[in-house]
């Protein structure tokens, strides 16, 4: 059921992106998020609603034009942190971009949101 619960949560979230026009998006991040959730970003840290409607309306604003948002993996869950992956691709082959991102549940609504976007590179071994 927890896990029923977040994917909604975050399905809510990344409908956002891809609403039809730009006023759904407070309608349906206040299904998915708290009035102060924190989101930690490529632009740093903000805090509340507002400041996640801005991010998702930049992005939803893209240069090269409006993009598709998707969760690209199932929702994993332990305790009331959750993480999925992502994809972002713009119209006609523009940029793509793939992350993961780890949300932090409060009751049935995310409260944070850490984003990472990008692939991380393989590193070097341990005693290698």
């Amino acid at each position: 059921m927890q896990e029923e619960t977040a994917q909604f949560a975050i399905d809510t979230f990344l409908s956002a992106f891809n609403a039809s026009d730009d006023t759904y998006v407070p309608g349906l991040l206040a299904q998915a998020l708290t009035p102060d959730v924190l989101l930690f970003g490529p632009l740093g840290r903000s805090e509340g609603i507002e400041a996640v409607e801005r991010f998702v309306l930049d992005i939803r604003n893209h240069p090269a034009g409006t993009g598709t948002m998707v969760r690209a993996s199932g929702v994993d869950m332990p305790d009331e942190w959750a993480r999925y992956r992502w994809v972002f691709t713009t119209p006609g082959g523009g940029p793509r971009l793939a992350g993961t991102d780890v949300v932090h549940l409060r009751r049935d609504r995310i409260d944070q949101i850490v984003v990472f976007a990008g692939e991380i590179k393989p590193g070097a071994q341990a005693g290698a």
